[in-house]
């Protein structure tokens, strides 16, 4: 099997592979900083970095274009980390396990880390690269992108010089991305005394479990029809509750608020004399989510089992109700397409998940965005009356705006024009669903020409994440005349 340092361009794989073994998560951006750091000094480069922990490394420009703007080139540092249910992995210890795989690279059970990995592999390399020919470059490099975007929020105003920005956190080659959604986290609290369980021997713990669903980045997937597993969760719950008096002992479901959940489980109690109806009725809801999912999930698989445990406190009645009906009543998923961008979705929230982090504590994390900074808000205060009709104390984060398309830019021409020379056909030119930090970039410095532009990704933040071979190939020979001629 060929090793991911031995594919070409060899300069951009041998340094992804170095990455993928530097543990990184989103806040944890310790050990990646050090990295970039270390490779800065080991090639001679100039860094800064500012109070946030974002990293800028520079390469002065080549004979005859000292007296042009810097070209600015950025990526983050962070990854989503997602895995398998049956995968043992640290994730602030432990490399990833990459892999080729025809014309694939993928991690073995986990997130692969190229979002955006290969980023700033392509960065690195532009740094390095003896042949290219370019003018000053600033590579930036933020922290913390995928859990709220607090590096690029708080980047430092004296990081930067350049004027014109490429971003290399896109996941479609052919694709030259111009704007994005905004976004923003609604997160509601719910406080409850656990009731203890009497009469025990009346009572039969049970395990109720949802997997093997696709998941995936709740921007770039949210219009895929994939399901969610806190929404199939719910939907086993609230039935068994009406119907056969099932009571919640712990309820986990789903991981971060950029991911679409992949997996919920619970732990209940079902009165002895309701295990047989129960167990009827749970075959004939799993039998339905089969049917309704069997276009897009294929791999689902719901379970409902007796374990041999005592449950010894479950959520009161009314709490478990309102949770129930709150958790039913939360839409997910697309709602509304662009008017003015065909197949563009301009406004969707994800029901993230469902956690109990402590006894007598549930917390419900979801996450909202949207092209219109006015819809963005709207879906927000609508997911917030929500949790209000349901007395759930809910608030909002700081969010983050959008990017604004601007199609008339001289970076947007210079790329389109580029893209049609080397390769015979026009890139297509769109906005995306998914949050990227050009909106923050530009608040902090107004005047940037900025265009987003990678190699294909699929399956990002989940398990099933991949990046095509070829397309890499193919961005590496663009970005560097992009360099060159910008």
């Amino acid at each position: 099997m060929k090793q991911i340092a031995e594919l070409e361009p060899q300069i951009v794989w041998s340094i992804f592979e170095e990455i993928t073994r530097v543990p990184r998560p989103s806040k944890k951006e310790e050990r990646i900083r050090a990295h970039v750091i270390a490779f800065a000094e080991a090639h001679g480069l100039a860094y800064r970095s500012d109070a946030k922990g974002n990293i800028v490394v520079i390469r002065e420009a080549a004979a005859g274009r000292e007296s042009e703007p810097a070209l600015i080139l950025q990526s983050h540092m962070d990854m989503v980390c997602e895995k398998d249910a049956d995968v043992e992995i640290d994730f602030e210890q432990d490399p990833i396990q990459a892999y080729v795989d025809g014309e694939w690279v993928k991690a073995r059970g986990t997130t692969l880390g190229a979002d955006c990995g290969i980023g700033m592999a392509l960065q690195m390399a532009a740094l390095i690269d003896p042949s290219l020919r370019a003018p000053k470059i600033e590579a930036l490099f933020t922290v913390d992108e995928e859990q709220g975007l607090t590096g690029a929020m708080n980047l430092g105003h004296d990081m930067l010089s350049g004027t014109r920005m490429i971003n290399l956190d896109s996941e479609d080659e052919g694709e030259i991305f111009i704007g994005c959604a905004g976004g923003i986290d609604t997160i509601g609290t719910m406080t409850y005394v656990p009731e203890k369980v009497q009469n025990a021997a009346d009572w039969q713990a049970c395990e109720i479990r949802v997997g093997g669903l696709h998941g995936g980045h709740s921007g770039d997937d949210i219009e895929k029809g994939f399901a969610n597993a806190n929404k199939l969760m719910t939907r086993l719950l609230w039935n068994l509750a009406r119907q056969c008096g099932l009571r919640i002992s712990s309820l986990d479901g789903g991981n971060l608020r950029n991911a679409i959940p992949r997996d919920a489980c619970a732990l209940v109690a079902l009165p002895v004399a309701q295990m047989s109806a129960a167990d009827g009725l749970f075959h004939m809801l799993s039998a339905a989510f089969a049917e309704e999912f069997k276009m897009t999930e294929p791999a689902l698989q719901c379970s409902f089992s007796a374990v041999d445990r005592s449950v010894e406190a479950f959520l009161p009645l009314e709490v478990q109700s309102r949770l129930l009906n709150l958790l039913y009543a939360l839409p997910h998923g697309v709602m509304a397409m662009s008017m003015t961008l065909p197949g563009l979705v301009e406004t969707s929230t994800n029901l993230a998940s469902v956690k109990m982090p402590e006894p007598g504590k549930i917390v419900i994390t979801t996450s909202q965005r949207s092209s219109v900074e006015s819809a963005k808000r709207d879906i927000a205060d609508r997911i917030a009356s929500v949790f209000a009709l349901a007395q759930v104390d809910a608030v909002h984060t700081d969010g983050y705006p959008g990017w604004a398309p601007n199609p008339d830019s001289p970076l947007v021409h210079k790329a389109s024009e580029i893209y049609l020379q080397m390769f015979g056909n026009s890139p297509k030119i769109r906005a995306i669903h998914a949050g990227l930090e050009c909106g923050l970039f530009l608040s902090r410095y107004p005047g940037l020409d900025m265009i987003s532009t990678g190699p294909t990704l699929r399956g990002v933040h989940s398990p099933a994440e991949r990046v095509e071979i070829a397309s890499v190939a193919k961005v590496w020979d663009y970005l560097r005349q992009l360099i060159e001629s910008v």
